[in-house]
């Protein structure tokens, strides 16, 4: 178990480091901010949605590691889904890190955030890009806050 735990934190620690997707969007039909006040995490997510598929997204700001790499991962998840595959997803996330994971998910490499339902504090700070996400898919004009 130690060794699956330490696989978990260098993917997490190599997403924080070379981030992925992690550039600002030109042509982006959607875009939101978060805001997480506890840590000062701050993200802006841009999507281009065509015909209710995600062909492109992208991601700026700046936060701890699990911000950081939850919000990489994300993008490279995303990238192709459709709108309703991505709340299905973002469903099954907050559910894991909630310590309730669901049993129809396929959270494929997503699953290395497991182990931060032990820490509750840091659940705002790995869902911090997907709230944000859902606000830029709603259209939503306010900065989605953690609080």
């Amino acid at each position: 178990m130690a060794d699956l735990r330490d696989l978990y934190q260098e993917v997490i620690l190599d997403h924080s480091k070379k981030p992925r997707n992690f550039r600002l969007l030109e042509g982006a039909d959607r875009q939101a901010e978060g805001f997480n006040p506890l840590c000062g995490d701050r993200v802006t997510v841009f999507l281009k949605v065509e015909d209710g598929r995600i062909q492109d997204i992208s991601f700026q700001g700046s936060g701890c590691a699990i911000s950081t790499a939850s919000a990489s991962m994300m993008t490279e998840r995303l990238k192709g889904m459709t709108v309703s595959e991505a709340e299905t997803l973002f469903s099954g996330f907050h559910d894991l890190l909630t310590g309730k994971p669901s049993a129809g998910a396929d959270l494929g490499k997503l699953t290395v955030f497991s182990g931060v339902c032990e820490f509750p504090i840091r659940v705002k700070c790995a869902t911090l890009a997907w709230h944000t996400l859902r606000a830029a898919l709603a259209k939503a004009a306010e900065t989605v806050s953690t609080e």
